[in-house]
């Protein structure tokens, strides 16, 4: 085919798939980074200190995107966050090879140097939490209905740190794990420079859905327990919509939460 003054017409050549495959590579590997940092991360739980709402070998999806518009956790969330003070000392790991970090850092895999932790909040700034004998846990003089604590536990703990009243600075967070005997949480870090609290700056997002296994998908809606204590402000949980999101992420994100 010849165009009008005589110039014949171009033939559009397609590279090869395996020039076309670092690009297509690169392209994920950003894509994967731009989600993971601002949006959604997936993490798995390694322990039992949230059963049974979560299981050892869960995965589960954490909302980023929220907290960059200001808006604080509350109380009943099941949050991820950084360690606030030495709380994962005694918790050995090997130390991440090169292929490892760079992995870790685009959330392809678990990161060894970013240690986080998964607990529920208890109580938010301004709180006053206190527990004592066998319970039950009172926020705010308001005692706790918790029917997702691990069969067979207090909602206390029976040993001398299971006893407490604290008042919630603000900025901070009173967290506990579900299963109150197997949880190294506020509790046991009172005399840390953050007095067992979790500064509101360490949270990395609210635990929205469990998204692996299939069997146990799920979302992690606010217990109903927490409406009734003065000064509560729930979100609303996460929709069908938001586990059906979750297979797909859990391909390009996943994230070691410790206990």
């Amino acid at each position: 085919m010849v165009r009008a003054g005589g110039r014949r017409a171009g033939t559009r050549k397609h590279r090869p798939f395996w020039v076309e495959l670092p690009l297509l590579i690169g392209i994920a590997l950003v894509l994967a980074l731009l989600i993971k940092t601002f949006l959604v991360q997936a993490f798995s739980i390694p322990s039992d200190s949230m059963q049974n709402t979560l299981q050892k070998g869960d995965r589960v999806l954490v909302d980023k995107l929220t907290p960059w518009f200001g808006s604080e956790p509350e109380r009943g969330e099941v949050i991820v966050f950084h360690d606030p003070d030495g709380w994962l000392d005694d918790v050995a790991v090997d130390p991440p090879n090169t292929v490892q970090k760079v992995l870790g850092f685009v959330g392809l895999m678990p990161s060894a140097e970013q240690r986080d932790l998964i607990k529920r909040v208890i109580g938010v700034g301004g709180d006053t939490v206190e527990c004592a004998g066998d319970g039950p846990v009172k926020v705010n003089g308001k005692a706790l209905d918790e029917p997702y604590v691990f069969p067979g536990n207090t909602p206390c703990s029976n040993d001398p740190k299971g006893t407490f009243k604290v008042t919630v600075p603000q900025g901070r967070l009173w967290v506990m794990g579900d299963h109150r005997q197997a949880s190294s949480d506020s509790r046991y870090h009172t005399d840390d420079r953050n007095n067992g609290m979790v500064p509101v700056d360490e949270v990395v997002g609210r635990a929205v859905v469990i998204a692996w296994p299939v069997g146990r998908w799920s979302d992690l809606p606010v217990p109903d327990t927490f409406s009734t204590v003065a000064g509560a402000a729930l979100l609303p949980g996460p929709g069908p919509a938001a586990v059906a999101t979750a297979v797909p992420v859990l391909l390009l994100l996943r994230r070691r939460a410790p206990n």
